[in-house]
């Protein structure tokens, strides 16, 4: 698959998963809802990699760094995202959540020296105006809500643990890491990781066996983490960390889609702006261009 149909892929999987994280959303702690997700992914993965006899040998440095990958972006990034939605919205968590677009330049830039694009740059920053405008009602009841800063700042780390996971996601592919192994590895220690977190914290391993929660939790295991993922590090690799994380930026236009029709979100004048510019900062960051 090329770069564009890796892109739409993740944007339209990931964007589908706003929505479908609220369905987990109860009974069942948030961190605990995480590990169900990454360990059915991971052994999906690791399934598919028997199947297939895929090379699993790799040193011990190289399991170190698969390691720090899961747990940055398969664990606490999505603990923070799930606490995040716990407090605030699943649209105003995407617009916290586009901001990884800026985070993945500026890794780029200080960790492997990378020059800025002034496309990608202004891109991002039209695509974040844009995802703004767009769920500009939202923060009326912002300021509003007690708890809304706890979900600001949940889902601003939670950003950080992303972005950080796709500057780890970055060195493993730069160091020959396979993406199949490399996330089939990373989501199995991001899920032990997550469960001595579950642990020492107290949380309680339950389950909620309604539909909406078995579902919603198969499609976020096998489309939101095993395909998404492959192909969102695939496209890391193709196009680099700060280019890639525009997916970021275009999910919350996704999510708005589906918002409309599941939780009565209502068009206005600002929701077509903001597509708008969301759409027009597409084309300046995926274009490519020259370094500055």
């Amino acid at each position: 698959m090329g770069s564009v149909g890796l892109y739409i892929a993740c944007v339209l999987i990931w964007g589908s998963t706003w929505l479908a994280i609220t369905f987990q959303l109860g009974r069942v702690p948030p961190v605990v809802s995480v590990v169900y997700r990454f360990a059915l992914a991971a052994v999906m993965l690791l399934a598919y990699c028997a199947f297939r006899a895929l090379p699993m040998r790799f040193k011990l440095r190289d399991h170190a760094w698969m390691a720090l990958q899961g747990l940055l972006l398969f664990g606490m990034n999505y603990v923070l995202v799930y606490l995040s939605e716990a407090h605030v919205s699943s649209g105003l968590t995407a617009v916290i959540f586009s901001s990884m677009a800026f985070w993945n330049i500026l890794g780029m830039r200080y960790f492997y020296a990378r020059p800025f694009r002034p496309s990608t740059l202004i891109g991002a920053t039209l695509g974040i105006v844009g995802v703004a405008l767009v769920f500009a009602p939202e923060f009326t009841l912002f300021a509003k809500d007690e708890n809304a800063m706890l979900g600001l700042a949940y889902g601003l780390a939670g950003t950080v643990s992303a972005s950080l996971g796709n500057i780890t996601a970055t060195r493993n592919q730069q160091h020959g890491l396979p993406v199949v192994q490399q996330n089939a590895f990373g989501m199995l220690y991001g899920t032990m990781l997550m469960v001595l977190f579950a642990l020492a914290t107290g949380q309680a391993f339950a389950f909620e066996s309604t539909a909406a929660y078995i579902l919603s939790l198969g499609y976020l295991a096998l489309f939101g983490s095993v395909l998404a993922f492959g192909c969102y590090l695939t496209l890391l690799g193709q196009i680099g960390a700060d280019r890639a994380g525009y997916v970021a930026v275009a999910i919350p236009i996704v999510a708005v889609l589906l918002s409309s029709l599941f939780e009565d979100f209502r068009w206005g004048l600002a929701t077509v702006l903001g597509v708008l510019l969301c759409v027009g900062g597409n084309v300046l960051a995926l274009r490519g261009g020259k370094p500055a």
